[in-house]
């Protein structure tokens, strides 16, 4: 019989609690903006929603990684959030639905409330969520595959989450839109509960018998602060913040795209499903490439694809263009799409084992706190910078409510910005993912030298592995395991 952590069981009941992360990132992406500006919230004014929530990230992503290291729970100190972020976060995300009327300030304030609601929620779950992993697994290759399955769970839940909203919306017309989409958040709330509870019933965590049970804020700042000093890390925060970001503002401005540069809104669902088709597919075909090679590779192979493909659209974008040239287009984009994320999170666990040999410790929870905040951020940074740049360009929300046409500036700042920004971005994570530092030969190193400072290894550091162990943790070798040192 297998061991438990090579099981394809357990490899699926730990991606499954990415419904929740995949999913409720890209509902929020792509129907947020709409479903506040529906309500009569300027766009300006809806953009700084998401952006305020990332400024309160700030706080509760780190606070709830240096929480999450210390908490001693007979689940374990993951796993007990889990538990209890499965019924948070599905309750919180039910409520960003809720539909109210009313002058502009309250409503305004209404949905603040509820996002910043939505948002500690989603910390509560994908803290530990993220910081999970290394806490499982050791082996390189292995926790590739086991964020491989991960991801594949996370590009179904896109699936799901690009197509099913709008047809549920879209069921009930635009008179009857608010119930369409509370009845969506409820479907939604269910299905995420469901996948946390499961990832909770069937992972476990190693025991560590160094958690240190006090906390305060000195620490926590100190904690918080000494991430950035560590190599891999900044490489890993470029990467995750250049690449997913080129992403949200795709998903941010498809509907935009669609309708007012293209005129073909009735279109969504298929060019949605070829973006969300070839995600999927992707993400098997990457699995495979984590078991075997970099963690570098889906990136530095999919974003040239994806810049090309994202550039031709330009050729294509006006009123009454044919669709399928677009289709082809967004399908081939995604597979560039998928390799952020599988990049980015199989990147992550590695960074606990880094922060080993620099401190002497193991903080999981504090660096996907960070890690969380950083992606939230991408995420809040874009929904504001298309509110703005929508009012800068004239955006008109009467016209939109009426269904008419908008001006000629408009349709073609939409254009620009859905085709150039992301294509931005994805120059600026390519470069960055070329320099990242830490690959299996460097991973089998940093766990060697690791092994030597317990006195588990009794072999000699080669002047080599000094190398190694500097280039990848930023730290002279006499400065590393600075705890215990």
């Amino acid at each position: 019989m297998k061991p438990i952590e090579k099981r394809l069981s357990s490899k699926l009941a730990y991606g499954a609690a990415d419904m929740f992360g995949g999913g409720t990132f890209l509902i929020i992406s792509i129907f947020y903006l709409t479903f506040l500006t529906r309500l009569g919230i300027p766009a300006i004014l809806a953009g700084t929603i998401p952006l305020i929530g990332k400024i309160w990230d700030a706080i509760s992503d780190p606070l709830m990684g240096s929480i999450v290291d210390r908490t001693k729970s007979r689940f374990g100190s993951k796993r007990f959030y889990l538990l209890m972020g499965s019924f948070i976060g599905s309750i919180t995300f039910i409520l960003l639905w809720v539909s109210i009327s009313g002058p502009i300030f309250w409503t305004y304030l209404f949905y603040l409330v509820t996002f910043l609601m939505f948002s500690t929620g989603f910390t509560i779950v994908m803290i530990p969520y993220n910081a999970l992993l290394p806490e499982m697994i050791d082996d390189y290759h292995l926790r590739g595959q086991y964020t491989g399955i991960r991801m594949i769970f996370s590009a179904a839940s896109a699936i799901i989450a690009g197509l099913l909203p709008n047809m549920i919306i879209s069921s009930f017309g635009a008179s009857d839109a608010s119930r369409g989409y509370l009845i969506m958040g409820v479907l939604f709330g269910v299905i995420f509960f469901i996948s946390i509870l499961i990832t909770f019933l069937k992972t476990w965590e190693k025991q560590n018998d160094n958690i240190t049970a006090t906390f305060s804020f000195k620490t926590f700042v100190k904690e918080s602060g000494s991430v950035y000093k560590n190599k891999s890390f900044r490489y890993f925060l470029g990467i995750f913040l250049l690449g997913q970001g080129s992403a949200d503002f795709v998903m941010i401005l498809f509907i935009y795209f669609l309708r007012d540069v293209l005129g073909q809104q009735n279109q969504y669902t298929f060019v949605m499903a070829g973006v969300l088709g070839s995600q999927i597919l992707a993400m098997f075909l990457f699995q495979f490439i984590l078991s075997k090679t970099s963690k570098r590779v889906p990136i530095l192979y999919g974003f040239p694809i994806r810049i090309i493909a994202t550039l031709s659209m330009l050729f294509f974008a006006y009123q009454g263009a044919p669709i399928l040239p677009i289709f082809i287009a967004s399908f081939v984009s995604g597979f560039g799409t998928a390799a952020s994320s599988v990049t980015a999170f199989a990147i992550l666990p590695d960074l606990t084992d880094v922060d080993e040999l620099i401190s002497g410790e193991r903080r999981p929870g504090v660096y996907s706190g960070m890690a969380t905040f950083t992606r939230k951020i991408a995420n809040g940074l874009a929904f504001g910078v298309v509110g703005i740049l929508l009012t800068l360009i004239g955006y008109d929300e009467v016209i939109e409510n009426m269904g008419g046409m908008q001006s000629v500036t408009t349709i073609e700042g939409i254009k620009f910005a859905f085709v150039l920004l992301p294509t931005l971005l994805m120059i600026g994570a390519l470069w960055v993912t070329y320099k990242y530092p830490l690959n299996k030969q460097e991973f089998d190193v940093i766990k060697q030298e690791i092994n030597r400072r317990k006195g588990l290894d009794q072999t000699l550091t080669t002047e080599e592995e000094k190398h190694i162990c500097e280039r990848v943790t930023g730290y002279a070798y006499d400065q590393l395991w600075r705890k215990r040192g």
